[in-house]
This record gives structure tokens, sequence and C-alpha cells, in this order.
């Protein structure tokens, strides 16, 4: 027991403090989507949060699989049944896409991302204000948390 959790201790903390996490394909991802919602789930639970038309059970059960060998899910077999639960969290996730479009596309550079998404969304000066207040309450927030 205590050798199984310092390896999926080992095994986060290296996907986390590594490059090694990889951007999730697009199943993978809608998979991961109805996991976090869920926080656990059998391959049932999470084929019922798909909208119509449903995958096929064994194309789920097959990305869930994969899924734990990258790291991003843990499996804890109950009987004959396989409970999935997410190893990495949504937030973790988005700050790791987050970061990777900053530096694939704006050349890590924030205020070349926020003048393109401004652009593209046609926002005037008052909308960035509310951004900008927006962000400082949620930074005033976090610092008072900690």
């Amino acid at each position: 027991m205590f050798f199984e959790i310092e390896n999926v201790l080992c095994t986060k903390i290296s996907i986390l403090m590594t490059d090694k996490m990889k951007s999730l394909t697009k199943a993978e991802e809608q998979i991961m989507q109805i996991l976090w919602d869920l926080k656990e789930g059998v391959v049932k639970d999470v084929v019922d949060g798909f909208d119509e038309p449903k995958p096929a059970y064994t194309t789920v059960a097959t990305v869930l699989t994969v899924l734990e060998k990258k790291g991003f899910v843990t499996c804890k077999k109950i009987g004959n049944v396989k409970l999935f639960s997410p190893e990495i969290s949504k937030k973790e996730y988005t700050g790791f896409q987050f970061k990777s479009l900053l530096s694939d596309y704006f050349n890590g550079s924030f205020p070349k991302m926020a003048t393109f998404f401004a652009k593209e969304n046609n926002l005037g000066i008052k909308d960035l204000e509310e951004i900008l207040k927006a962000a400082e309450l949620e930074l005033n927030n976090t610092e008072n948390k900690e």
C-alpha cells in the first residue's frame, strides 16, 4: 500500500515538475472534462456523461486506460469494476495549457496575448478595465487565502 501511494505521488510530481505533461487529444479531453465533473466514476458513468450519440463503451474504456498510463487518471479496482478518478486536476491542466499557448503562440508575452484576445473579441477600453478589476479581485482573494 505504501509503495502504491509513493508511486502515485512520484508519478504526479514527475508529470507536474517536468515537461512530460502533454496536451490531451480531443477524445481524452472530452473524457477528462466529464471525469472532472464526476470526481470519480466507472466507464458507464463517463459514457452517460456524453451527449447523443454516445461513444462506444469499449472506446471510453480504452481512452481511460490510455489516460491512466499517461498519469492523468487513477484506477481503483473494486471487484470486477474499475473506478476512475482524475489524478491531474482541471486547474493543473488548464495552467499547463495556458502556459503552452502563451509560449507557443505569443513568445511567452502575456501583453501580446491579451492584445490579441482584445482585438479578436472587439473589446473596448471599458471591457479591458472590467477584466483588470476582475483580475485584481481574483489576485487579492488568492493572496488572502494564503
